[in-house]
């Protein structure tokens, strides 16, 4: 007796899915990335006005720190190598250096705030310190951005250190206490903060540097205000 053979049945071949055309790819792929970009548009929208109120603000109070509440304050321009009362009618926002021009309660000039930026330990030291143009004096600093270590360098930021500034003559020394101020005048000493001598050599070169600068340019320009009457330059 023969056994008749029978083929064992196997399960069908899965369907192979249809190939997506590669045109369908591409429109989906522009579509993410364009609703991506509108993403950050819009953010970028909503987010910036807050954005630029906070920095006018902490840019206001900075001025009012250093220059000991002023009545007013007019913003000035560095334009073609010169201070000028207006900026260049083709500059873009942010592109000028600037600086500030304070008023007391009877007009007269209470002093100039200006911008210092410094290579420091970690990063850039940006400091906004006030200047007495009748005077020579510092009036007072502020430190509006450091990334120096906290809880050493960031000293710095704060009382002692900042508090020797206010009535200090430019160019400053940096000294490492109060017996290393010297006999007779040290209104240019400032000491250092210990274990962060780095960052407060940082701020003392800083104003050094800008005052080095921006001095001449400020003495010109109140020579040019007499020479006009106080009017615009």
């Amino acid at each position: 007796m023969t056994t008749e053979s029978r083929p064992i049945p196997t399960a069908p071949a899965p369907a192979m899915p249809a190939e997506v055309p590669a045109w369908r790819l591409l429109a989906t792929l522009a579509f993410a990335g364009a609703a991506a970009g509108l993403l950050i548009v819009l953010a970028y929208i909503w987010t910036r006005p807050p954005i630029e109120r906070h920095r006018a603000n902490a840019l206001r109070a900075a001025i009012e720190e250093v220059l000991r509440s002023p009545a007013r304050a007019d913003t000035l321009y560095m334009v073609n190598g010169a201070i000028a009362t207006q900026p260049p009618e083709d500059a873009k926002p942010g592109s000028v250096e600037r600086i500030y021009r304070g008023y007391d309660n009877e007009g007269r000039l209470a002093g100039y705030a200006l911008v210092a930026t410094q290579a420091g330990f970690a990063d850039n030291i940006v400091v906004m310190f006030g200047w007495s143009f009748a005077s020579g004096e510092l009036l007072g600093i502020r430190v509006l951005s450091s990334k120096e270590t906290p809880g050493l360098g960031d000293k710095i930021e704060k009382a002692p250190f900042t508090g020797q500034f206010p009535g200090a003559l430019v160019p400053l020394r940096g000294v490492k206490d109060a017996a290393s101020k010297g006999g007779g005048d040290d209104r240019d000493a400032i000491i250092m903060v210990t274990g962060a001598t780095i960052s407060s050599r940082t701020v003392i070169k800083g104003i050094n540097n800008a005052m080095e600068r921006w001095k001449p340019l400020i003495a010109d320009f109140e020579s040019r205000r007499v020479a006009s009457g106080g009017g615009a330059l």
